[in-house]
Order: structure tokens, then sequence, then C-alpha cells
């Protein structure tokens, strides 16, 4: 029989989905075209403003289904036993439209700027709306932590 750590309290899972967000360097990202179908990718993200800042190639069916104008999106974090789990609404700034201060951010961390790339790339941000976080089935009760974007806890 396999034992499972405690269920961390709501704020532990907050606290640690932050820490998150701010160290790591990746996601999955899941959209969908107009017609429904799905395109997973993952994509490397800078956590700035209470927003993840993405970017990809203008020719890559992430971009090309947000364009489109389905803007919900999923975005993952972590493996299977420590996950958060994101639903947001993404917006693109074309070439040259991202704030200065919001593109080097993302340089800096990522240690590569798309902007020395030429136009063929196109920055996007995700607002959450909803965040999940669990680790374990006795962490699934409550794992909600952001309703409607905002903090429950």
């Amino acid at each position: 029989m396999t034992t499972h750590e405690p269920a961390r309290s709501p704020e532990q899972r907050k606290q640690d989905v932050l820490t998150r967000l701010e160290k790591d360097a990746d996601a999955w990202i899941a959209t969908a075209s107009s017609s429904g179908e799905p395109h997973l990718m993952p994509l490397s993200f800078v956590w700035e403003h209470d927003s993840l800042l993405m970017c990809t190639r203008s020719t890559n069916p992430t971009l090309r289904n947000l364009e489109s104008g389905n803007r919900t999106v999923q975005v993952t974090l972590g493996h299977t036993r420590d996950v958060v789990h994101i639903t947001g609404t993404a917006t693109v700034f074309p070439s040259g439209e991202l704030p200065t201060a919001s593109a080097d951010a993302f340089a800096a961390k990522l240690i590569w700027d798309p902007r020395d790339s030429g136009p063929s790339y196109a920055y996007f941000r995700v607002v959450p709306q909803r965040i999940q976080a669990w680790r374990e089935l006795n962490e699934i009760p409550g794992r909600d932590l952001m309703s409607e974007g905002a903090w429950l806890v």
C-alpha cells in the first residue's frame, strides 16, 4: 500500500503555485482551432503582471488557434504527482507591440530573445481565470485555488 504525505493547506498550495510560476520555465499549453481540433505544445514562459507571457512562431498552430478567436487556453505545469492546471484567456501581441520591459523580462529569464529572430515570432499573455493544484488523491478536494480570476485563498 502506498502512503502519501498529508494534504497541503490551501495557503501552502497557493504559495507552491506562485513559486512554480516564478521558477519554472516551461509549460504545456492546449488550444483548439475554430473547428474544435485540439493542439498541445510545450512552450517557455515568464510569470509577469499576474499572467504567463509566452512566445511562439507565427506559423505554430497554437498562435493560429489564438488568432482565430478562440482565446481560452489550458496550461499545465509540473508532473502528474504535482499538478498546476490553469484555465486562462490569451491575448496576442503582434511583433513589436509587446512593451519592451516585458520582452526584456522574457529574454532575461529564458536566455533567448525572440526579437532577435525576426517578425516570425509573436508573444501572447495568458491571464489565469481558474487555477487548480494537487499532488495526490487527498488533495483533490479543495484543489481550486482561483476562480473567475480571483484567488480563493
